[in-house]
């Protein structure tokens, strides 16, 4: 992507990717050209180790597996669309692998840790993650944590979407824009995306997560990711 597109890019105005039976029909993030392909086998690395999140409320989001029983997704989805609170853990359910009504394994939540996210402000976007805490252990492959991406980096955005919320939607070929505790990339991808895990390779070639997806611009497909990275420093502290 060129120069003069990543400096607009500040200027955007950007919609949180919660699903919801409420949400608007018009779609943010996806531009003129929808470059979202349907997943044609979750069971392949690395689609096997995402899920859907959903709150009894109504909230739909994706999430990704870190641990056997530890999920890494947004903290606006564990917000209920009525109340604008925070939800109990409870209330949260992981589907791993879910496609048309069915699923791999599932769990409720037990508890969950977010960052400095709060739902007055809306922000600061660095916050807005949160690591889920299962009841019951999944059994699905896990997604290492990548260090921070550089300018460039190749990478893809997979998820539970607004449009077709019971298959996963990914956009491949796109790239970050900009890095740093809040990335910039440009992957298409619309509502229920939040949570979502930013994918790229490390090193060895194999998948990992290198951000959180949180928000899309309203007309275009560029988003705004947590560093991975972030999350998971801040977590052990």
């Amino acid at each position: 992507m060129d120069a003069p597109r990543t400096g607009r890019s500040a200027a955007f105005l950007f919609v949180l990717l919660l699903a919801s039976p409420a949400a608007a029909q018009m779609l943010p993030g996806i531009g003129g050209e929808d470059a979202r392909r349907v997943v044609p086998d979750p069971a392949a690395s690395p689609f096997n180790s995402l899920a859907r999140v959903q709150t009894e409320l109504g909230g739909r989001c994706t999430g990704a597996l870190i641990g056997p029983a530890t999920v890494l997704t947004a903290a606006h989805c564990l917000v209920s669309p009525r109340s604008r609170r925070m939800v109990q853990p409870g209330s949260v359910h992981v589907l791993l692998g879910y496609r048309m009504g069915s699923w791999v394994a599932t769990s409720r939540v037990a508890r969950y840790e977010t960052g400095a996210w709060t739902v007055a402000a809306h922000g600061p976007t660095a916050g807005d993650w949160a690591v889920l805490t299962l009841e019951t252990p999944l059994a699905g492959p896990v997604l290492p944590i990548l260090p921070m991406p550089p300018v460039g980096t190749p990478v893809m955005l997979a998820g539970y979407q607004q449009d077709r919320p019971e298959v996963l939607l990914a956009t491949i070929g796109c790239h970050i824009v900009t890095s740093g505790a809040v990335l910039v990339h440009d992957c298409a991808a619309t509502r229920g995306a939040s949570g979502a895990p930013l994918l790229a390779q490390g090193a060895d070639g194999a998948w990992g997560i290198a951000g959180i997806a949180v928000s899309m611009a309203a007309d275009r497909p560029i988003g705004l990711a947590v560093a991975a990275t972030v999350a998971r420093t801040a977590a052990k502290d």
